[in-house]
C-alpha cells in the first residue's frame, strides 16, 4: 500500500513504528548465543522468500539465495581485490554451439545431492525452469516466477539430453545467457513432492544444494541457517555453527542492536554512527562494488522526464560532494550509470557534475522557471537491499532539486512493494502516476547493468524496463552486444551503450554504494567481495 507524503518530514511516525518493530525482532533473539553463531541485522523488513527464487531484492539473494541454494553458474566471491567473475556451480562447464549460436549445452556436476538427500540431475534443472517459466506445469509458482522470469528473458526452450547434460535454446543469439542463469536457484523436486506439492509447505522446510540449510524460520522475525556438511565444494562448507538472520529495517535500530551486543553484524549502519562505532572497537568493512543508487525516470507520455533538457538539469542540480559528507564518506559520487573506471564507462560527452546555474538554464529552455516550477512525484522506500539510507538521501536530493526549480513529492513505499511496482511498470495502476522511482541497481554484468532497464522489448510484463524507454538506436546496440561473443569486442559495444545512457541522461545518477557493514571484532575470516552477494562460509567467531 502506498502512503502519499508531500515531503519526508511526514515520515516520523513511520520511523518510530519501524524502530519499535525492529526492537521487537532483536529482543526475540534472546541473550547472547553460543560461540560459533553469527547474528546478522538485515535491512529487509521480512525474512526473504525461502523457496528458491527469493524476494527482498539483492539482499534476499545474498542471505537466502546463494546460501541455501546454488545456480548452474555461481559467482566467485573469494576476493576483495578484484571484480567477481562467473565460475562453475551446479554446471561444471557450458558452451554455445559454434554452428548455432542460440543453442547452449550445460554439463552438470556429478554426485551433487539436495539437502533432503535426493540427487541433483538434469531433470531437476528442467523442473526448476518450469517452476518459473511454464505456468502449465504442476510446480509453477507465481511468487518465484515474479522474481525469476524477468531474469532469464533470453530462454526459449530447454530439455534433458542425459542425466548430466541439459540443452538451453535462446530466442536469438545471446552472449549474456550465462549471467542470466546465475540468477536461477535450484530447488529440490523430491522435497516439493514430499510436502504435498505445496510451495507454502516447502517454504517451511526448503531443500536446495547450497552450503547452508534452513533450520528454523519465523516469518518477519528470524531465520536460522546451519552448515551443509555434505556440500559439494569442501572449501565452502561453513565454519560457523549457525547463522541467524534478523530483519531490522530501521538504521538506528540496527546500530543500537550492534552496540548492545544483540547482533554481531549489521548491513548499512547509520553513517553518523560510524565514528562512534569504530571508537567502541567495532569494525567497519567497505569495498567498491558494482552497484548504483539512482532515480529511474519514466518516459511515458506526460512524464516531465521525457525532455532530455529536464533530465540533464536534474543531474546538474545534485551536489554529490555534499551528499558524500552527509554519508560520512560512504559513497562514490556517480559520473554515470556504472562506476568511474569501469571497463564499460567509455567517454560520454555529457559531464555529470554539480552546476545549478546550468541546470536552471536548461529548465528555462524547457519552459520552466520561478513562475512555472517543474513538479514530479517519485516513489521511494524507507529501507531495503542496496537502498543505503534512502530517507535522508532523498530528502537531500529533494532540496537540491527545489533549489533549481524542481518540486518533488514523495510516495514512501515498503521495499518489497516498491519491487513489485518496478516490475509492474510506470503505466501500471500501482505506480499511481509517479514519474520516477528511487532504485538501487546491481550492475556487475551487461544484462542486469543495461539491457533489462532499457530494452524496448522488456517493458512490463516482459521485463523490468520500468520507464517504458524505447529507442531504436539503443536496441540496435543491445543486439550488437548480444551477438558479440568476443569479450574485448563486446566491451567496446558496451562502452557505446553507456555513453548513450549518460549523454541522454536516462537516469538521475547519484552515487555508488561502498556496501558498508559494521560488525563485532569477534567476526573473523570475512572477505568482502566486489559483489552484491557475499560468501559467509569462511567466517568464524573468536
Amino acid at each position: 500500500m502506498i502512503s502519499r507524503l508531500p515531503s519526508l518530514s511526514r515520515t516520523t511516525f513511520s520511523r518510530a513504528r519501524h524502530a519499535l518493530f525492529a526492537a521487537a525482532f532483536v529482543l526475540s533473539a534472546g541473550p547472547a548465543l553460543a560461540q560459533g553463531t553469527l547474528r546478522i541485522g538485515m535491512t529487509a523488513s521480512d525474512i526473504p522468500l525461502t523457496t528458491g527464487q527469493t524476494d527482498q531484492g539483492g539482499e534476499g539473494m545474498r542471505f537466502m539465495g546463494y546460501t541455501v541454494y546454488d545456480a548452474l553458474i555461481n559467482w566467485d566471491l573469494s576476493s576483495a581485490d578484484k571484480p567477481s567473475v562467473l565460475v562453475p556451480g551446479l554446471a561444471t562447464e557450458w558452451k554455445v554451439d559454434d554452428a548455432d549460436k542460440t543453442r547452449w549445452v550445460f554439463k552438470l556436476r556429478p554426485g551433487v545431492k539436495f539437502h533432503d538427500g535426493s540427487d541433483f540431475k538434469a531433470d531437476a534443472v528442467v523442473w526448476n525452469l518450469d517452476k518459473i517459466l511454464n505456468d502449465k506445469s504442476p510446480q509453477y509458482d507465481p511468487k518465484q516466477a515474479s522474481q525469476g522470469r524477468s531474469r532469464i528473458p533470453a530462454v526459449k526452450s530447454y530439455k534433458v539430453i542425459d542425466d548430466q547434460t541439459v540443452e538451453i535454446v535462446t530466442k536469438t543469439p545471446d552472449a549474456f545467457l550465462p549471467y542470466q542463469m546465475a540468477w536461477i536457484m535450484m530447488s529440490s523436486p523430491a522435497q516439493w513432492e514430499k510436502v504435498g506439492k505445496n510451495w507454502n509447505e516447502f517454504a517451511k522446510t526448503p531443500s536446495g544444494t547450497g552450503p547452508w540449510k534452513l533450520a528454523a524460520f519465523v516469518p518477519s522475525t528470524r531465520a536460522e541457517l546451519v552448515p551443509n556438511k555434505e556440500y559439494w565444494d569442501a572449501r565452502r562448507v561453513p565454519k560457523l555453527d549457525k547463522m541467524v538472520l534478523l530483519p531490522l529495517p530501521e538504521p538506528s535500530s540496527r546500530t543500537a542492536a550492534l552496540r548492545s551486543g544483540q547482533v554481531d553484524w549489521i548491513e548499512a549502519p547509520s553513517p553518523d554512527a560510524v565514528p562512534s562505532l569504530e571508537k567502541a572497537g567495532l569494525k567497519l568493512v567497505t569495498n567498491a562494488y558494482p552497484h548504483n543508487w539512482t532515480w529511474h525516470l519514466s518516459m511515458v507520455d506526460g512524464s516531465p522526464w521525457k525532455d532530455v533538457r529536464v533530465r540533464k538539469a536534474a543531474n546538474l542540480a545534485i551536489d554529490r560532494a555534499g551528499l558524500k559528507t552527509l554519508l560520512n564518506g560512504l559513497m562514490i559520487p556517480a559520473k554515470g550509470f556504472v562506476t568511474p573506471g569501469s571497463q564499460w564507462f567509455g567517454n560520454p560527452a555529457f559531464e555529470v557534475k554539480y552546476d545549478p546555474a546550468a541546470a536552471k538554464k536548461l529548465l528555462a529552455e524547457a519552459g520552466f522557471g520561478p513562475d512555472k516550477p517543474l513538479k514530479a512525484k517519485i516513489l521511494i522506500s524507507a529501507s531495503g537491499s542496496g537502498q543505503m539510507q534512502p530517507l535522508p538521501m532523498n530528502e537531500y536530493i529533494q532540496q537540491n532539486l527545489a533549489d533549481v526549480g524542481i518540486k518533488v513529492e514523495f510516495d514512501v513505499v515498503e521495499w518489497n512493494a516498491l519491487i513489485n511496482i518496478w516490475r509492474a511498470g510506470a503505466k501500471a495502476d500501482l505506480s499511481k502516476g509517479a514519474s520516477g522511482m528511487n532504485y538501487s541497481y546491481f550492475i556487475q554484468d551487461p544484462f542486469t547493468a543495461f539491457i533489462r532497464h532499457l530494452d524496448s522489448t522488456l517493458v512490463a510484463p516482459n521485463g523490468t524496463n520500468w520507464g517504458f524507454y524505447a529507442d531504436p538506436a539503443m536496441d540496435a546496440l543491445f543486439e550488437k552486444a548480444r551477438t558479440t561473443f568476443d569479450a574485448k569486442e563486446q566491451d567496446k559495444v558496451l562502452q557505446q551503450i553507456h555513453e548513450k545512457i549518460v549523454d541522454d541522461a536516462l537516469f538521475l545518477f547519484v552515487t555508488h554504494d561502498v556496501n558498508p557493514r559494521a560488525m563485532s571484532p569477534k567476526v573473523t575470516g570475512f572477505v568482502q567481495a566486489q559483489n552484491w552477494f557475499q560468501d559467509f562460509s569462511p567466517i568464524v567467531m573468536k
